[in-house]
């Protein structure tokens, strides 16, 4: 398979960390940007496009291109303020996909690696029920609907060409540089704030940004990767407690953590219009990545406590 990469959203979280790993792996990369990146790394290309769109022209950028890494999206967002924000999703997330996977196809690219999300499967499981591959897909919000409709766009046009299609739904990343809930947890348990979360009994799975980053270099050669669909997580789950707890020991700080019953949490979230929040904290969202690990031979390179150190020594660093 050819070596030279184009990836899209390269600035991103994500694709940062993807980005430093390809070109440590020697990988010929052109990199798809909205602006040039200032101190961009000179062993990639870089290709200015005008974003993600149905009338986006990628000839440029797939010039000579084996692999395509689509990581840009229009993100999940907390608080929403597009008058019709499935609208402004479908033009990124699927209009803005398709087209650049159609003309991927045409160019000649060998294989599409779509990072998708978990909330194509739905937004929680029960109690030791974890989403599979095999699950009928239930997303429920705007970003998780636009995934799942990008994704059968993608396995459609897979089947009508050469192309190989490979989808990646990852869970929660976390990492070094991480942000949102996560950064606030940490600076929550480094002030030593006390927290009601001592008594949730919960199951969720994370990701460590090191294990995607790995299971996204894996599918680019791996010939069981085409036409695949695989859920990406550390392959342990914790609860909210224990994972406030080893965060707060990753920070070497004490967990100030106060039992108070998820029930009475929930129901005070309900209360003050924050059921979403209660959900994240209290609810369980678990996946099983036996798929991806018998079809890969692959297995999570990074322990938990080990990402959670390096994700909580590099926020400890900007302190």
């Amino acid at each position: 398979m050819m070596s030279r990469i184009l990836l899209t959203g390269s600035t991103g979280f994500v694709g940062s960390a993807l980005l430093k790993r390809l070109l440590e792996d020697k990988h010929e990369m052109v990199l798809a940007v909205r602006r040039p990146p200032g101190g961009c790394d000179p062993r990639a290309t870089v290709r200015v496009i005008p974003g993600l769109a149905a009338d986006t022209d990628w000839s440029e950028s797939l010039s000579e291109v084996g692999v395509v890494i689509h990581s840009a999206a229009r993100v999940h967002v907390m608080d929403e303020t597009a008058a019709d924000p499935l609208s402004e999703f479908r033009r990124a997330n699927v209009e803005g996909t398709v087209a650049l996977a159609r003309q991927a196809a045409a160019a000649g690219v060998e294989r599409f690696i779509f990072i998708s999300s978990i909330k194509v499967n739905g937004e929680g499981t029960a109690l030791g029920k974890p989403y599979t591959t095999l699950d009928t897909p239930e997303p429920l919000d705007p970003y998780g609907i636009s995934k799942f409709e990008a994704e059968e766009a993608l396995k459609a046009l897979a089947a009508e060409t050469a192309m190989e299609v490979v989808i990646i739904r990852p869970v929660l990343v976390y990492g070094p540089g991480v942000k949102a809930n996560f950064q606030s947890m940490m600076s929550w348990m480094n002030k030593g704030v006390p927290l009601p979360f001592g008594a949730i009994r919960n199951k969720r799975s994370m990701v460590a940004l090191d294990n995607l980053v790995d299971l996204i270099v894996i599918c680019i050669n791996h010939p069981a990767a085409a036409n695949q669909i695989f859920l990406a997580s550390d392959g342990e789950d914790l609860s909210t407690t224990e994972l406030l707890k080893r965060t707060a020991h990753a920070l070497r700080k004490p967990a100030r953590l106060v039992p108070v019953p998820s029930g009475l949490l929930e129901s005070a979230a309900s209360v003050l219009g924050k059921r979403s929040v209660a959900q994240r904290l209290c609810g369980s969202m678990q996946v099983d990545i036996q798929h991806t690990c018998d079809t890969l031979d692959w297995k999570p390179p990074v322990s938990v406590d080990d990402a959670l150190k390096k994700t909580a020594d590099a926020f400890l660093a900007r302190r």
